[in-house]
């Protein structure tokens, strides 16, 4: 992976990846979303409101996930020094926080006639919703670092420290019972039917490319834009040196 710490190799491998993971991301993303409102029946309980998991499901690994990734371009950053390492926790930040509201507000949408209410005090949506605070807590510090010139490492270190929630979330619903459903799908098995099991996987997968494309499109940005403000400073250091020339002979 070392070699495409360098941002010219990794800008050649985006070129390609990118539309990839969209288009792939896109496909299968629309046919899991067709397959759950079409074709599937409903939920003997939850009736057609089973149906927004394919939306709420994928969100929340996402959101989770996001962070993860976060959290490991962090750990690079700091250990390694990677170049692109800090770009890529930056760029993963944006989606992972979007995906986080998603799931919160699907989750809602869905507790109101599974719970009969929008919002419990309950471990699992606790736990997401200070997800969503740390996002929102990494980008203003790594924003604020950036604007001010501070090191990247501050919020490197903000990273891996949120990752604690992480492992929370993934527990919330065995430590503490509540109005949230224990985890349906474990290491090897699953509590799902497989005629709702199937479009899931794989609307996680399509959503998981589209996350992937959403990265790579933010990360090629941010490295144009490092470009062009580098570009911007030596020309006008190059212009300060005649300047500098001319008023010594004078």
């Amino acid at each position: 992976m070392h070699i495409y710490a360098n941002p010219k190799r990794f800008m050649a491998l985006a070129q390609w990846l990118m539309p990839l993971c969209l288009w792939s991301g896109l496909l299968l993303t629309g046919g899991a979303m067709a397959w759950g409102l079409t074709v599937i029946p409903p939920d003997r309980l939850m009736g057609d409101s089973v149906r927004i998991m394919f939306i709420h499901v994928p969100s929340a690994w996402l959101g989770m996930g996001g962070w993860s990734g976060l959290a490991i371009a962090s750990g690079a950053l700091l250990i390694w020094k990677h170049p692109l390492a800090g770009i890529a926790a930056r760029a993963m930040a944006v989606p992972g926080m979007a995906f986080t509201a998603i799931c919160l507000a699907t989750g809602s949408i869905w507790g109101r006639p599974t719970w009969g209410t929008w919002w419990e005090w309950d471990g699992r949506l606790v736990s997401m919703l200070v997800l969503l605070f740390l996002y929102a807590g990494y980008l203003a510090l790594s924003q604020a670092t950036e604007r001010e010139g501070g090191s990247p490492r501050i919020a490197a270190i903000f990273g891996l420290v949120g990752a604690i929630n992480i492992p929370i979330i993934n527990r919330s619903v065995v430590w503490w019972n509540s109005l949230h459903q224990p985890p349906s799908i474990t290491a090897g098995k699953s509590a799902i039917d497989p005629v709702f099991l199937w479009p899931l996987l794989v609307a996680v997968l399509g959503f998981s490319l589209l996350f992937a494309a959403i990265v790579l499109m933010r990360m090629r940005a941010l490295i144009a834009e490092a470009q062009v403000e580098a570009r911007l400073r030596r020309r006008a250091l190059d212009d300060d040196v005649p300047a500098s020339a001319a008023m010594g002979n004078a």
